[in-house]
């Protein structure tokens, strides 16, 4: 970290993207703009703006230089610095950071699929022209993450970075928890207040979780960012007979973002996981986000707080700019491009860990027989198991956690637990962190 000859002059930004965070960033910039000139030394004021349209806008931009094009503004605008909030791993929104790296101008962006994808390449760009890309308001909203990773914890060999990376999800999850209702009707309210997006794919698919796991897992590890290998899984198959029982087995389902380094490996996955009442990142509810980093200085370091919205992100896109005004110079992903490492993915196969499945059983003489008979021929050894009564006839729910076993074992047995003819529906599974 390298802090440059700090400036009374203007430190001039552009903003590519006037939306909820664009607006938000606008705000920040202008209502604390005295206590932000303190802090970096010199001003940092909105030199240019650009957005579809000026209609609906609730703040006042006559004191901007207007641009109708995004891309016009960052190659001819005066501003050290554009920020990036147009969305989009590609399209205008890659175009408009390429082109105000090339000219010189530092970037700010808050789009975590644009640095997924795109990460290191950008990074590659930024270098050869000797300015700085930042992207702290990309994971976990005004959680500042990234600025822990890599300053706060530069002196730590990190070895596992988890999380809930996701508000929608984590108020879906919560809401059917405190309710009891089905997933369905939760994110249908989630839509209604503005929650998830007309289109929650994303988010309930856990891409968007995804993305956040594969920027967090190069900054943490020093590696080549890698979505593609990230194994992903929703929750829309999470069912609220799924929240009771983990309840009553002392557990709260979240949908988890994990990385870890396994012998010159790094696994990267996002799932719904089941997680100890006594772990602090079950207490997380609603749409907060919380990370979980474990290093081998600091043991355990738990952070928690708003994952999205107007102000929370704004914020973290503010604390990158007055870096950048401060004359701070920080490695994108922790270290120079040039020395980030190309590691192997670890398979999920190759993942132990423990588990949670809820079998739908007929009841018939046998049937736990066959079931137990699967587990043992397959390495998978029972831990608990809870079974409810229903009507004569009627299919059984039948819950086991099992002890750790490797996940191409417990995989193997529910396949052959799903060829019984006395199993009325798919199995359920959910992976169980125990940390």
């Amino acid at each position: 970290m390298t802090p440059n000859n700090v400036s009374s002059e203007p430190f001039k930004v552009a903003i590519a993207g006037l939306g909820t965070v664009g607006g938000g960033t606008v705000k920040v910039l202008q209502d604390h703009a005295d206590v932000i000139a303190k802090r970096c030394g010199r001003p940092v004021v909105i030199s240019a703006v650009s957005a579809l349209s000026k209609d609906g806008l609730d703040f006042d931009v006559s004191g901007f230089q207007w641009f109708g094009g995004a891309v016009d503004m960052a190659q001819n605008s005066d501003a050290d610095l554009l920020v990036e909030l147009i969305g989009g791993s590609g399209g205008i929104a890659k175009t408009v950071v390429e082109t105000a790296l090339a000219a010189g101008r530092h970037v700010v962006t808050a789009n975590k699929a644009l640095i997924a994808h795109h990460g290191a390449a950008l990074d590659k760009l930024a270098t050869v022209n000797g300015v700085s890309l930042n992207f702290e308001a990309a994971v976990a909203g005004g959680i500042p993450v990234i600025k822990s990773i890599r300053e706060g914890l530069a002196g730590n060999h990190i070895t596992k970075v988890q999380g809930i990376l996701n508000g929608t999800c984590n108020y879906i999850l919560t809401t059917m928890r405190e309710e009891g209702r089905d997933f369905a009707d939760v994110l249908k309210d989630a839509q209604d207040l503005g929650y998830a997006e007309s289109d929650p794919t994303f988010d309930i698919e856990g891409v968007d979780a995804a993305h956040k796991l594969a920027i967090l897992a190069s900054v943490a590890f020093g590696v080549e960012i890698n979505f593609k290998d990230v194994h992903v899984e929703g929750i829309t198959h999470v069912s609220a007979v799924d929240i009771q029982f983990a309840e009553e087995l002392g557990y709260r389902i979240k949908l988890l973002g994990v990385a870890s380094r396994h012998n010159g490996t790094v696994e990267q996955r996002v799932h719904p996981t089941m997680v100890p009442l006594s772990a602090p990142i079950s207490q997380v509810e609603g749409v907060f986000n919380s990370v979980v980093i474990d290093g081998d200085a600091i043991d355990t370091l738990v952070l928690v707080g708003r994952g999205a919205g107007e102000l929370p992100t704004a914020s973290a896109v503010v604390g990158d700019i007055c870096d950048i005004a401060r004359g701070i110079s920080i490695p994108t992903f922790s270290v120079p491009v040039a020395e980030l490492k190309s590691v192997p993915t670890r398979s999920m196969n190759e993942h132990v860990g423990a588990y949670y499945v809820r079998l739908m059983l007929v009841d018939a003489p046998g049937v736990f027989a066959d079931v137990t008979a699967a587990l043992r021929d397959h390495s998978v050894s029972m831990q608990s198991m809870i079974q409810r009564v229903r009507e004569p006839g009627e299919p059984v729910p039948v819950v086991l956690t099992t002890h750790e076993t490797s996940e191409a074992n417990m995989t193997a047995a529910l396949d052959a637990i799903a060829a019984l003819d006395m199993v009325a529906e798919p199995p359920r599974m959910i992976r169980i962190e125990n940390t």
